[in-house]
C-alpha cells in the first residue's frame, strides 16, 4: 500500500503542493490558526494510508501541548516542517526520526 503526503496549513501554503498532485490537505484559515492547527493534526495523525504530512515551521508555535508533541514525535506519520528558522538542522533531525538513521553522519 502507498503512503500518501498530507499538506496542513494556509491556503497560500497548501496551493503550490495542491498544484504539485497531493491531494491531501487540510487548510488552516490565519483567523483561527491555533485551533483548526490543533484539529487538522489530529485529524490528519490519525488517518490510514498517510505517511508524511509537511506543514510551515512557523505553525508550530501556534500548535498546543499535545498536537505539538505529536508533530515532534510521530513516526508513522511523519512530520516534515519546511521554512521559517529550522534550517538543515532541524530537516536533519526529521529525517534520522523517520528512518531511524542520520544520513548526514561523517565517519
Amino acid at each position: 500500500m502507498s503512503q500518501e503526503i498530507a499538506v496542513i496549513g494556509s491556503p497560500e501554503f497548501t496551493t503550490g503542493f495542491r498544484l504539485a498532485g497531493v491531494r491531501r490537505f487540510e487548510n488552516v484559515t490565519p483567523e483561527e490558526k491555533s485551533e483548526e492547527l490543533d484539529d487538522a493534526v489530529r485529524t490528519v495523525a490519525r488517518e490510514e494510508g498517510v505517511g508524511i504530512v509537511v506543514m510551515h515551521a512557523d505553525d508550530l508555535d501556534y500548535l498546543s501541548r499535545d498536537p505539538r508533541a505529536v508533530v515532534e514525535t510521530s513516526v508513522e506519520p511523519t512530520f516534515v516542517t519546511v521554512g521559517g528558522d529550522a534550517g538543515s538542522s532541524g530537516l536533519r533531525q526529521q529525517i534520522k526520526r523517520a528512518i531511524g538513521i542520520d544520513l548526514m553522519e561523517e565517519d
